[in-house]
């Protein structure tokens, strides 16, 4: 028998050759600033794919209009209302909302006060369109920060998750708070996704972000890193911003290394140097990857990443930790900072409201 095991597919190979040829690329592109070849490999390479709709749902991915979206919900009318739902088992009102938009792809953080900062404003009710959420304040949110979300079905209507002891139901839309618009808007960097029309200004837009700016040299790493992993590159920014300063020589007194301040056994068990400015961010890039996937909530995946998963299971949320809760405020209102017209984030995002 013919032995195959070392073959190496042509696709494979070609893609080898091209990230072989990668750093060649950013070494040339360094000597005058130009990155854009350097991000179309980059994208081509990596290009973030859509989430994959269920079959159920009729979604197809990045192409769903607001009416897809809102049609797609109705279909969970009669879903008993849980509070922290978020499958189609049990929903809460962010919770479902945050389902209903996954399948098309999008990725919503998961509190109706962060899903708050997301997409682009919308004036009124009368220039509400479907698919759009409305936010109310709730009996513990206020109009800042609210505690209630749906999804606007249009003729004044949403279908909403309302409380415990109902089930996701179509209300009428009343006087919301607010009004925010996702398909078709530029999502803030909690659901941006790194795309070929997008890379020839990522550089600056990564680089204008705060008020500490990232590193030129820095830049095409992060960009990397967040479309070979599915990490908002924002995201990816602000946790370096927060942990070092963009400083890759950084200690911590825990003895947390480099960039993006890796424990050694975590930069280990990741198979990356944190000394390494790619390699720190490459490592972050994974694990926050992973907690995004596996918390469906980017103040929970943050707070993994500072206090570890096992203190997330052990509180059931972001841990009652005054540095933790602080790093996740912090990070999450420079997140939302960066989307024009977004309101402030609570400190308390992690915790869900009716």
């Amino acid at each position: 028998m013919t032995d195959t095991m070392g073959a190496v597919p042509p696709a494979l190979a070609s893609l080898q050759a091209s990230m072989a040829a990668l750093p060649a690329e950013l070494s040339a592109a360094g000597q005058d600033g130009d990155f854009s070849s350097v991000l179309a490999t980059i994208t081509s390479l990596f290009g973030a794919a859509p989430t994959p709709a269920a079959a159920t749902t009729g979604l197809t991915g990045s192409t769903a209009t607001g009416s897809d979206v809102a049609t797609a919900a109705q279909q969970y009318l009669g879903t008993p209302y849980v509070w922290g739902g978020s499958t189609p088992a049990g929903f809460d009102c962010s919770g479902l909302v945050q389902y209903v938009y996954g399948q098309a792809g999008i990725a919503l953080p998961r509190t109706s006060q962060a899903q708050a900062t997301v997409g682009t404003p919308v004036a009124n009710l009368a220039s509400a369109q479907p698919g759009d959420l409305v936010f109310y304040a709730g009996s513990d949110g206020t109009a800042s920060a609210p505690g209630h979300v749906g999804i606007y079905l249009g003729n004044g209507e949403m279908i909403n998750a309302p409380e415990t002891g109902e089930t996701v139901k179509v209300s009428p839309a009343g006087d919301p708070v607010a009004i925010r618009r996702i398909v078709g808007s530029s999502l803030d960097p909690l659901g941006a996704t790194l795309t070929a029309a997008s890379t020839t200004s990522a550089t600056a837009s990564v680089a204008s972000t705060s008020t500490t700016p990232v590193p030129a040299s820095l830049a095409p790493m992060f960009l990397q890193a967040a479309a070979q992993y599915q990490v908002p590159v924002q995201l990816l920014t602000a946790v370096a911003r927060t942990e070092s300063n963009f400083n890759p020589s950084a200690v911590s007194s825990a003895g947390a290394i480099g960039l993006m301040q890796l424990m050694p056994g975590t930069a280990a068990g990741l198979g990356v140097d944190p000394h390494d400015p790619q390699q720190s961010i490459d490592g972050a890039a994974s694990l926050l990857s992973s907690y995004l996937a596996q918390y469906g909530s980017a103040p929970l995946a943050l707070a993994a990443y500072n206090a570890g998963p096992a203190a997330v299971a052990q509180y059931g949320g972001v841990p009652p930790y005054p540095e933790t809760q602080q790093y996740v405020a912090s990070i999450m209102q420079q997140l939302s900072s960066t989307t024009p017209g977004a309101t402030s984030t609570s400190s308390q995002a992690n915790q869900e409201a009716v």
